[in-house]
């Protein structure tokens, strides 16, 4: 391999790279500026630049060096700091080299100034998770919870046969269905929201006791404060060398809750696409191929992505409650595993992208949702036959209306009329009313509340996402 050599997009390593990301210039216009590795440089360059800030409001030094540093901290790149890093072995002293070469004789002292390095790397992070929440991630949760919302109203009254342990159990709607994803995506972006709000810096130097700052400030927790407020982050509570570790987890644990959302709709939207149910279909384009070998094939390869990266990113989650663990003030355990945080970001986000494609343009059968509900339609009215015939005094309601399905499925007789039919409860059933035993007789009425609840379910998201 020659010296020159120089990676192309295909020859990078990670999936995410040469498929979800690399492929997306949408992808990197909404998430380059936080979880490339040149937004890792400029990040904590930022920080260095609200330090030396700080230090000129404090009267460190004055405003025209603040202003050179952060020319200078705009300026750097990665290709100057990975240059450093090379030839001293250590990434922010690096950084402090590379912006102090940009900058005068005058400005130089006052970088990275009381200091030390997980100030900027854990600052910075915090900056970086935060700001992609906030641009990118939660504004893609709510055009998907925009999107199944359209969905859910469109499809408030579709009858759909409910199911429970993959079998057919009481009437629904097809919004209905579609709702509970409104409501737990809704969740999901609340609570993103909050954890993303809550990350915060630290400038409490190498130890966490504000050793070096306090030689300079009466009161050292003020040079931190002003430089967080100038990034837009809160003051972590406590730190050592490295701020408290629980923000961040409980960030990573709202982008990967979010995600198993996303997994199990995609889940039900797929088993939905199964050929023997065929209640909902992604919409194919006039040349896409569904199988190398089956031309008939349309599989539901859409949600299948979203489940597989699903399955990949989850278990992070234990690497991410590992890093909790710190030993004393600070070891470096949790330094290369934090680099892939932003791996989870993307893999959510583009799953976010993808799903507002699918799910916008969903196919939906009513015909073959109407075939389905058909298949036990007689045999569904046992629960409201069984509920009904207690409230009417039926000492073991249940016991005999199990016994009337099974001889329902015997006979291939209708529900009502064997229920009618047996001695026992011919007096019971004439004792209901005539719209109890017409709704019995059709259970496509028995629907309960799905249909409101949907409508309700979507105002009360449109409201608290203010969408």
């Amino acid at each position: 391999m020659s010296d020159d050599y120089r990676l192309s997009l295909f020859d990078c390593v990670s999936p995410l790279d040469f498929r979800y990301y690399g492929q997306e210039p949408a992808l990197q216009r909404l998430l380059g500026e936080y979880v490339t590795e040149r937004a890792r440089v400029r990040s904590e360059a930022r920080v260095e630049a609200a330090a030396v800030w700080a230090l000129s409001e404090l009267g460190g030094c004055n405003e025209a060096v603040a202003r050179e540093v952060e020319r200078a901290a705009e300026e750097v790149t990665p290709e100057e700091v990975a240059a450093e890093e090379a030839r001293i072995k250590h990434n922010i002293r690096a950084l402090v080299n590379a912006l102090r070469a940009r900058v005068g004789a005058e400005a130089r002292p006052f970088v990275h100034l009381c200091l030390t390095s997980f100030d900027v790397i854990d600052t910075a992070t915090a900056w970086r998770m935060k700001n992609a929440a906030q641009a990118a991630v939660l504004p893609e949760m709510k055009e998907l919870v925009r999107i199944l919302i359209a969905l859910a109203r469109r499809e408030q009254g579709s009858l759909q046969i409910g199911r429970t342990h993959g079998q057919h159990a009481e009437p629904i709607t097809f919004g209905f269905a579609i709702a509970e994803y409104v409501a737990r995506l809704g969740n999901r972006c609340l609570a993103l929201e909050r954890a993303a709000q809550a990350l915060p810096g630290k400038v409490s130097g190498a130890v966490g006791a504000y050793n070096a700052s306090a030689l300079f400030f009466p009161d050292p927790r003020e040079f931190e404060r002003r430089v967080l407020e100038r990034l837009g982050l809160p003051v972590a509570g406590y730190s050592t060398q490295v701020v408290e570790a629980e923000p961040l987890t409980d960030y990573v644990h709202a982008l990967i809750s979010a995600f198993g959302v996303l997994a199990n709709l995609a889940d039900d939207m797929r088993a939905l696409q199964r050929t023997e149910i065929s209640e909902v279909g992604e919409a194919f384009e006039a040349a896409q191929v569904g199988s190398s070998t089956m031309p008939h094939k349309r599989n539901p390869w859409n949600f299948e992505n979203v489940k597989s990266l699903w399955k990949e990113f989850v278990p992070r989650i234990a690497t991410v409650y590992a890093d909790q663990i710190s030993e004393h003030q600070r070891d470096l355990t949790n330094s290369a595993s934090q680099r892939f945080l932003p791996e989870i970001v993307v893999a959510l986000t583009a799953s976010l992208r993808r799903l507002q494609r699918i799910m916008g343009r969903l196919v939906v059968d009513r015909e073959h949702m109407e075939r389905n509900f058909a298949l036990t339609s007689g045999l569904i009215a046992a629960e409201p036959a069984y509920l009904l015939l207690a409230a009417s005094g039926h000492p073991d309601a249940h016991e005999a209306v199990r016994l009337v399905t099974l001889e329902a499925e015997k006979s291939g007789r209708p529900f009502t009329e064997v229920l009618a039919a047996t001695p026992d409860l011919a007096e019971f059933w004439q004792s209901l009313s005539a719209e109890q035993r017409e709704l019995l007789e059709d259970p496509r009425r028995y629907t309960g509340r799905a249909e409101q609840r949907a409508g309700e379910i979507c105002s009360e998201w449109e409201t608290r996402l203010v969408l």
